[in-house]
This record gives structure tokens, sequence and C-alpha cells, in this order.
């Protein structure tokens, strides 16, 4: 074999393994868990993806130089993976079996090395209800309301803009005793900044919080897009906050396309499970008009509700 040949067979072989490549990363279907908000204001860089659909994206990530497994039962335009210690990119669930917890990137204990949290290890009927609070379109009022028509109190992570446009809002959160944790204040991709800069991202919110209120935040952090990274939960930890992620949420957040009451009902009814950290967006029109009455159905299915502060763990740190 002369030289020529050679490296003919080595390009053929090289364009071969990128095609198999190609296929095993974009042929498996598999849906979004959460998505990042609409642009309403040009400071707020949120992310879009095709046809206006929100969806976090990552590429296939190596750890510790060995490619990780892709869950299953996920969907269109993202992918979700299962690796340890915790997967860096974009948390996910895989949801198995009804009414039990679904399968993450990171268990409890790889998450509990940086004060990072997704639901609580347990089989008593308890939920933890949160909000990501990305903009104010006339909905956070209902679920307000309902919130304190069943005596609940969730927590709520706010960006700079909902602070700056609604703090007649975040006050009424806080005076109905709802913690109001930091989502960021641009909700960037924070999962590759480094210290300096997610310093920063974080401590503007705290600053402008603490100039409206005149009280410190609650160190609660959500990540925002549900990007983040082993380095980026260690600077969250080094700072003093606890890091929040989840272990149930629905497609919620598609300004134009909002879920029914009945394809809403059979998510959030299905998919519940004990210890559950529930994610739900403010900005959803049917969030607001089904509150009450899913609380009462958890209700009646035997759950109560706590506080991100009750939560074992939090309170020892």
């Amino acid at each position: 074999m002369n030289m020529e040949e050679l490296q003919y067979g080595r390009r053929n072989f090289f364009l071969a393994l990128l095609l198999l490549c190609y296929r095993l990363l974009y042929t498996t279907d598999i849906k979004p868990l959460s998505g990042t908000y609409p642009v309403r204001k040009p400071e707020i860089p949120y992310e879009k993806s095709r046809n206006n659909q929100r969806y976090h994206r990552n590429p296939l990530p190596v750890h510790s130089g060995i490619f990780s497994r892709p869950l299953s039962g996920a969907g269109r335009g993202c992918r979700h993976f299962i690796v340890s210690p915790p997967a860096e990119g974009n948390w996910g669930l895989s949801f198995r079996e009804d009414g039990k917890p679904p399968v993450a990137n990171a268990s409890f204990e790889e998450l509990a090395k940086y004060n990072a949290f997704y639901a609580e290890n347990t089989q008593e009927k308890v939920l933890y209800l949160t909000f990501d609070c990305g903009f104010e379109n006339g909905n956070t009022p209902a679920i307000l309301d309902a919130l304190k028509k069943h005596n609940v109190k969730a927590t709520f992570f706010i960006v700079g803009n909902y602070l700056e446009t609604s703090p007649d809002l975040v006050k009424r959160m806080l005076d109905e005793g709802h913690i109001v944790g930091n989502h960021s204040y641009h909700h960037p991709d924070m999962s590759q900044m480094d210290k300096e800069a997610f310093t920063k991202e974080l401590g503007e919110l705290e600053t402008l919080y603490e100039q409206t209120f005149g009280q410190p935040m609650q160190k609660f952090y959500r990540p925002p897009q549900g990007k983040y990274s082993a380095n980026n939960l260690q600077i969250a930890s080094d700072l003093g906050y606890k890091t929040f992620f989840w272990s149930l949420a629905y497609v919620d957040w598609e300004q134009d396309n909002q879920p029914t009451h009945e394809e809403a009902f059979n998510k959030l009814l299905k998919r519940v499970h004990p210890g559950a950290i529930v994610l739900l967006h403010n900005t959803s029109k049917t969030n607001g008009e089904i509150l009450d009455e899913l609380l009462t159905k958890w209700e009646e299915m035997g759950y109560s509700f706590r506080s991100l502060t009750q939560l074992p763990g939090v309170e020892n740190n």
C-alpha cells in the first residue's frame, strides 16, 4: 500500500467515524424539561431556539475521558445525561414510573458535596413548591392567591428585570412568608463562568434586592436555564449559596402554546412523588388558572407542603 492509498483510507475512516457520532447525537427523540424565557427586554439575553421554542442545548459531554450515557424518555432539541460525579451541562430528569422519583443527572450524595439539592430522599408525602420568575405578565397574583388560600410557603427565584419592574409583587411574596431566591441578574448561561463573573452576576441582584428592601437576600440559587457545572456549583457553595434544581416540572413556559388544564394535570398528578421539589413558571397562564385546584388535588392525594428552609440538609448548613 502506497502513501496515497494510506491517506485515502484514513480519510474514509474518519468520515465514517464522524457519521456514526452524528447519528448517535441527533437521532434520539427527547423532550425538554425546562425552558428559558422569551426576550422581554434587551438587557436579558434569554436563549431561543428554532420555531421560538426554548430548549436547553448542550453538546455531548465528556467526563473523565468517558462519554456519559443519555437518559431515555427525554425529546427533541436537547439531550440529558447521567454522569458521576455530577454531570455538567443541563439539568435533566428521566421519569420511568408514575409516582416515583425520576432518575436525575446526579445523586443526592453527589449534589450534597456542593450544598445542592433536587428533592428530598424520603417516602413521606411532602412537596416543596418553587417558581421561576423571568418577567411579570399578570399571572403571579393568582398564584399568590392560591398559595395563601392553602397556606403554602413557596420559593420564588427572580431575575434582575423582575425585581426592577415588579417590586410590589416581590414585596407581597415576602410579606406572605415566601422565600425570594437568586436566579441571577441577567439569566445567562453561568455554567462556564469564572468565579469573578459568577460572583458579579449573583451579586448585582443581591445589591438591588438589599437596596429595595433594606435586608440581605436569602442565599438560595437556581441555575439559569438549568445549566451548571461542578465548578460553578462549588463557587456558589463558597459564596454561601444553596443550589436548588428540581424533580418535577413540565413544559409550561411557552407563551403562545400553553398546555390545557387537562395536559397540566396529567403531567403534574402522575409524576408527583414524595419529596419532590416542584418547578413551575410564574409566566404560565395555565399555572395561574389551575394552581388552586392542583394544590387541592395534591392534598387529596395525601401530600403536604413545606418551605425549602425545611428541606433536610438545608437548615444544617
